[in-house]
């Protein structure tokens, strides 16, 4: 085990994939950045690894036919992949930003999700798209949205969400052995976040939700670093004597309803937490799932805590407002809270 950030377990998974299949490859914006550049080639062929200097150390080991520089057109790279993905290789492409999904959108709605079921099955598009996504960076609108929800509703797309170094990892190394496009959100206000993660080549099931802790009066189901704010708000309410359940998803698409079902039966009250906006997003449909399959366990409606329905502000302050934290699930969640403290 090494302690490594978020960012280190995705250069870590990415590096162990590509030295055990040749087929594995990245593409993308600046990702090979400062090769063939002469003033930044004698200090560092590698000078940028990407946006966020992910992929940094990669370029110089695997070379340019592996790692390879594309120009700012997310429709032409992204078509690439799929095309490459649909011939034999497993394509790696960076999209800088989620936001930017809607220059590229043709080549995943149009081709990738559609080849194999088209096919009968026989095709295979084993591509994996990954892209930053999250607010409170003061990125600004164009580049602070979590657009993972919009992405769930296309059938045969995995969509995976991790929150921590280890599962960022592992999820990633089954989403590149995957025969089926999948598109890996990395949050990038967790780029430096810590967390213990084992050296050797792991999987993480796709689809397959993680407890992370146990409780009997109330559940609380995250998605990427919402995890962390349940446990904020987990342990203001065990002070007041409830027992919280936290379950982080980890998977959009499909996700787990057999654990999220599980959990809502056994405390019979639970609040969704998503930083996506509250319209057809995926904390409304995890609610109408359960309405619909526990509704004569609970106790209380299935509750939703997501970010307001506008885009993300620019300031700090509006910024902070616009996301769901502790006091938010707590206040939003009072309905079901009070009647745990008078009990």
């Amino acid at each position: 085990m090494t302690e490594m950030t978020f960012m280190q377990a995705v250069n870590n998974a990415l590096d162990l994939a590509m030295e055990k299949d040749d087929t594995v490859l990245l593409l993308g914006e600046d990702i090979y950045g400062g090769s063939g550049v002469e003033h930044l080639e004698e200090k560092n062929e590698d000078a940028w690894g990407g946006s966020f200097g992910v992929l940094k150390g990669l370029g110089p080991k695997y070379g340019a036919d592996r790692v390879i520089d594309t120009p700012i057109s997310e429709h032409g790279y992204m078509s690439a992949a799929v095309g490459m993905a649909a011939t034999g290789l497993r394509p790696v492409p960076e999209l800088m930003f989620n936001d930017f999904i809607g220059w590229c959108l043709d080549a995943i709605l149009g081709q990738a999700t559609k080849l194999r079921y088209m096919f009968g099955g026989k095709a295979k598009v084993p591509i994996t798209v990954r892209t930053a996504h999250g607010a409170g960076v003061s990125a600004s609108a164009q580049h602070s949205g979590s657009y993972y929800g919009i992405l769930g509703n296309i059938p045969g797309l995995n969509i995976v969400v991790p929150a921590t170094p280890h599962d960022a990892k592992g999820l990633l190394l089954a989403c590149i052995e995957d025969d089926n496009p999948c598109f890996f959100f990395e949050d990038k206000t967790l780029y430096g976040s810590k967390g213990e993660v084992p050296d050797d080549y792991y999987t993480i099931e796709i689809g397959k939700a993680k407890v992370v802790e146990e409780g009997e009066d109330l559940t609380i189901v995250t998605i990427g670093k919402m995890l962390f704010v349940a446990q904020e708000a987990a342990e203001e309410l065990k002070e007041a004597g409830i027992s919280t359940e936290i379950i982080d998803l980890r998977t959009v698409a499909p996700w787990d309803q057999e654990t999220v079902l599980e959990s809502a039966r056994k405390t019979g009250r639970v609040i969704v937490v998503d930083e996506d906006n509250p319209h057809n997003n995926t904390a409304t449909d995890i609610a109408s799932v359960i309405m619909r399959e526990a509704f004569d366990y609970l106790d209380g409606p299935v509750l939703t805590v997501c970010a307001p329905n506008t885009p993300v502000p620019f300031a700090r302050n509006l910024e902070a407002l616009y996301l769901p934290d502790a006091n938010k699930i707590i206040t939003e969640g009072a309905e079901l809270i009070d009647d745990l403290r008078q009990n």
